[in-house]
């Protein structure tokens, strides 16, 4: 089932790009206490996400911090060695990288699709959310394009 409005986000422990290599990161730990936009894409480095995705989210970073966000992640099915060389590509230093190599966190969400038509696997969807506390109060998933989940859909939630 996917994760809903008022629902909480499980707690999940996945990888992120550390300083000296992959770190095990608490999605519960993460979102605990925080206003935190997770935006998740189906693949770092895919034209879509690195064309549109990402970079709304870079250009309009400083706006959505200024709403009261603690955290912006980003999350993909990727490991997190391509995470850290995807966010140093899009210039996204700013933001937390989620390593979902295993499909746990994304499976925990109910976000999963099958991409195995593009030889890519078990994939998330594209998606975007709000969680205060973590408490899910917005979720926008986009189907084709990114428009639910865009930098400018967050930012008319908040």
């Amino acid at each position: 089932m996917t994760i809903s409005t008022g629902d909480k986000i499980p707690d999940v422990t996945i990888k992120t790009n550390g300083a000296s290599g992959p770190e095990d990161i608490s999605t519960g730990e993460l979102f605990a206490g925080k206003r935190v936009v997770l935006f998740g894409v189906p693949g770092a480095f895919t034209p879509g996400c690195s064309n549109t995705h990402m970079p709304g989210f870079v250009i309009k970073a400083d706006e959505i911090r200024d709403k009261g966000v603690d955290t912006i992640a980003c999350m993909a099915v990727n490991d997190a060695f391509v995470m850290g060389a995807w966010q140093e590509n899009q210039n996204a230093q700013a933001f937390t990288m989620l390593a979902d190599g295993n499909v746990e966190f994304t499976h925990a969400l109910g976000l999963e699709m099958d991409a195995s038509g593009a030889g890519m696997g078990t994939r998330c969807k594209r998606f975007a959310l709000i969680a205060n506390d973590g408490v899910v109060e917005y979720i926008g998933v986009d189907a084709k394009g990114v428009h639910e989940s865009s930098a400018e859909a967050v930012l008319d939630k908040l």
